[in-house]
């Protein structure tokens, strides 16, 4: 895996526009369903002897970078909020899905759904569905890794309450964090690795109830985590080569693609989690809320991290948990015990340090404004 990620960053250096320069247009950011890094910020790639200039999507753009104006700030916190209120919703719709749709059909359908969506909206705005051989290999690895995410999460949700499994879930910054310091070599201090062992205990306190009551599947979480970390990994090199609009639909159709013939041949093999069920009735809903609630949540973060920076968002993203919380007990009647919002207290306070820290570091090595 250390030699895929350091092929998938030596595959997003600068290449040669294939057609004259783009109108000028703010630096985007992926944006996908899970937890916002704190250190993750919008892509720019500078060409040499030129540091006004900055490439975005597919062809390039050569521009000075403005900074975000301060009259869209509002309108990002907005739409991160939005997606905050949202992206639960995947959760809960795969959750009443699950009930008699296998857990493998489920993940098709989101990205089937997703694609469907996504196609006009990438017309519309005038993006191109090509991609280069060394996007489309980065594209395919971004989709396997947001199939496993996706699998291991519907999975958990199917059986645990909603707010415990996405609490678990949220120790994905801390994975990404250390990823980053093992792969790339990224300075990691002493403070920030306290607070990741601080968030890991906190996971620990949801997930020692979770296993009594659930057995090895509130471990899944976890693997939610890790996969959700090595997908953010690659998409910072895809989103150099990718506008995120369009990302959204290749990563939708290119997941489409790798889960259909997994789905085909395990049709009739009485394998549960893949054999295949025609949906009878209200799960036609849930299947298409699975996709929908994505589509829209994915929008709106890519949005917001046009009109703000990720250092200003990044806090919202913890009202997350507030949200599943919400529709837990709303809809299922689930309300976390007391340990777990001890585990949830550990897990947004460790979060919300390091990203104190991140802006600290980033103001200090930020060159003066001019």
């Amino acid at each position: 895996m250390r030699a895929i990620l350091r092929a998938a960053s030596r595959a997003s250096r600068p290449y040669a526009a294939p057609r004259p320069p783009l109108a000028p247009s703010r630096p985007q950011g992926a944006a996908d369903r899970g937890p916002l890094p704190p250190d993750f910020r919008p892509e720019r790639r500078f060409r040499r002897g030129r540091p006004g200039a900055h490439r975005l999507g597919d062809g390039a753009v050569t521009v000075s970078a403005p900074a975000f104006a301060p009259d869209r700030i509002l309108p990002g916190v907005a739409l991160m909020i939005a997606f905050c209120v949202v992206a639960p919703l995947i959760d809960v719709s795969a959750k009443l899905a699950a009930a008699t749709i296998p857990v493998g059909q489920i993940t098709a359908a989101r990205f089937l759904v997703q694609a469907v969506l996504m196609a006009p909206i990438v017309l519309a705005l005038g993006h191109s569905f090509r991609l280069r051989p060394r996007a489309l290999w980065l594209a395919s690895l971004r989709a396997l890794l947001l199939i496993l995410s996706t699998y291991t999460f519907v999975s958990a949700v199917a059986v645990m309450p909603v707010a415990d499994a996405l609490a678990i879930a949220f120790v994905e910054p801390f994975l990404l964090l250390l990823l980053g310091w093992a792969i790339y070599g990224e300075r990691v201090g002493p403070r920030r690795i306290l607070a990741c062992a601080v968030g890991f205990a906190g996971a620990l306190l949801v997930i020692r109830p979770s296993l009594a009551l659930f057995g090895t599947v509130a471990l899944y979480p976890l693997g939610t985590a890790l996969f959700f970390a090595l997908y953010m990994l690659v998409t910072r090199s895809l989103s150099r080569e990718v506008h995120p609009v369009p990302m959204q639909f290749h990563t939708a159709a290119l997941g489409l693609l790798m889960c259909l013939p997994v789905l085909v041949l395990a049709e009739g093999s009485g394998l549960a989690p893949l054999d295949p069920v025609w949906p009878q009735g209200s799960a036609w809903f849930f299947l298409a809320g699975v996709g929908l609630a994505a589509t829209v949540s994915h929008m709106a973060i890519t949005y917001a991290l046009t009109y703000a920076p990720s250092a200003t968002l990044a806090p919202l993203h913890y009202l997350e948990i507030v949200s599943a919380v919400f529709f837990g007990y709303l809809i299922f009647g689930d309300f976390p015990a007391a340990l777990t919002w001890a585990g949830i207290g550990l897990i947004s306070a460790s979060g919300l340090y390091i990203i104190h820290r991140e802006r600290r570091l980033a103001r200090r090595v930020a060159p003066p404004a001019h």
